[in-house]
């Protein structure tokens, strides 16, 4: 008897930070023969779909015993999530300021003109499942190392999968059909006016006229064909719009079935937008008339009809009281990037603990012995300094402290440094900084309970501050 996959995920696009659960059985097997065990030989691509019939994207064989209901249940979500990561770099042929991404010069993918795709937050995945048991033949009755072959017929291949690099909350509702169960994420995937980038950033933001930053998209329908940037200065008159066309010109391969097209960045910040100083936008800038304006982003199809929801960036007008703005970006629960200006009061701490030894005083490896005033006693050996930042929001709205919960709980976050020259061999380190969250609570406030709302976070700089070692 075949293989049967009795239960496996609802839908064909699965969070990696989920239960990625398959049951498989085969009663005949099972009740007839010993020392059973099913098989799932995984394939996992960074291309196109995987073709179970090769070994080419086979990562591994992973095996289990029956359980007492007489079927194996695999899952598979400590495996996939080691294939999918965050996208830090923008993809090749995306562009900053006009200049094209590279294998020879990457460029963060924050600080993208237009539009990117991913390079790590998208895989496809297809399982193979068999069965093993002592003494099992091949199809000409030969043994053949206790496994019954595919060509035989008892191997049943999976649906394809398409993994991406994100996760799901408790709270999130799944949905069952029969004992498959998943999370509808067709919302997600821009076909309906009501459709969502890939964030639970409230719908209205705020940045500075220099900050960068990106919304991301799922696209496995192709159905984007441009996005639209509608802008208006200060008191809501429009001052025009234009649009971005999703096409090679504009940093996208050609679309084909690749994992790198299933999932797109577009950079619709202040900054991007700026890119290379040929678009409107960055017209805008230099007349002075956007500051204090905004930004409509939606996205639209063939047929010009909108898609997605539209969302509204208000670019802030310049601080009057001299606070240095700092803008943190950090890993969302969809696997792409989410940002927030802090332009309230900050203080930078940095604290040292480093390594001491006693120095001899005078000299006294030298013809004769001279006094040396700068030498002798207690000396700093090597000193290991850290940065800490404690920022403070403006006052909030209540969908922006339900959102703050992302960044508290996000495993990667970093300072997002503004639009700035470059020279024509600038290695561009300077604009992404790591950071460690290191406030370790959080509370969720309410209209209600608290009024007026504004939070305050503390960051550490990761990497220590470089001195000289004596």
């Amino acid at each position: 008897m075949a293989t049967i996959i009795e239960q496996q995920p609802l839908y064909k696009q699965l969070p990696v930070g989920q239960d990625v659960i398959f049951t498989v059985s085969n009663v005949g097997i099972v009740s007839t023969e010993t020392k059973v065990k099913f098989i799932a030989r995984v394939h996992i691509s960074s291309g196109t779909p995987p073709v179970i019939t090769t070994n080419n994207d086979l990562v591994g064989t992973f095996k289990t015993t029956p359980n007492n209901a007489g079927v194996g249940m695999f899952d598979f979500r400590p495996i996939i999530e080691n294939f999918v990561s965050a996208d830090n770099l923008a993809g090749v042929d995306s562009e900053y300021k006009g200049t094209a991404t590279t294998l020879d010069s990457p460029h963060s993918i924050h600080l993208i003109d237009k539009y990117s795709t991913n390079k790590n937050s998208v895989r496809y995945l297809t399982i193979e499942f068999g069965i093993e048991f002592l003494g099992a033949e091949n199809c000409v009755g030969e043994q053949d190392d206790n496994v019954v072959r595919e060509d035989c017929g008892e191997e049943a291949p999976s649906d394809e999968f398409t993994l991406f690099n994100g996760y799901l909350k408790y709270t999130d509702k799944l949905d069952v059909l029969g004992s498959n169960f998943g999370f509808y994420m067709q919302k997600f995937n821009l076909s309906l006016n009501n459709d969502k980038f890939l964030t639970n950033a409230p719908d209205t933001q705020y940045a500075n006229v220099n900050d960068y930053g990106t919304l991301s998209f799922l696209a496995p329908n192709n159905k984007v064909d441009y996005i639209k940037l509608t802008y208006a200065d200060a008191s809501g008159d429009a001052l025009g719009n234009e649009s971005v066309d999703k096409e090679i010109a504009n940093g996208v391969t050609a679309w084909d079935s690749k994992a790198s097209n299933q999932l797109l960045h577009f950079g619709c910040f202040p900054a991007n937008l700026q890119g290379d100083g040929t678009t409107m936008f960055a017209g805008l800038v230099a007349a002075g008339t956007i500051q204090g304006g905004s930004i409509v982003v939606g996205a639209f199809d063939s047929s010009d009809a909108q898609i997605s929801k539209q969302y509204t960036i208000n670019v802030n007008c310049p601080d009057t009281k001299g606070y240095e703005s700092i803008r943190l970006t950090w890993l969302n629960q969809w696997g792409v990037w989410d940002y927030y200006t802090f332009t309230k009061k900050s203080t930078k701490t940095i604290s040292t603990k480093g390594s001491t030894y006693t120095q001899l005083a005078g000299s006294w490896n030298e013809s004769k012995y001279r006094v040396d005033s700068y030498k002798g006693g207690r000396k700093s050996f090597r000193v290991n300094a850290t940065e800490k930042i404690k920022m403070n929001t403006d006052f909030v709205s209540e969908s922006e402290s339900e959102w703050f919960e992302e960044l508290i709980n996000s495993p990667e976050v970093y300072i997002l440094e503004g639009y700035q020259y470059d020279n024509v061999l600038a290695a561009l380190n300077q604009y992404v900084t790591p950071v460690r969250l290191s406030t370790s609570s959080y509370v969720r406030k309410t209209v209600a309970n608290d009024k007026l709302m504004q939070y305050t976070f503390e960051v550490e700089k990761s990497k220590t501050l470089r001195t000289q070692a004596v």
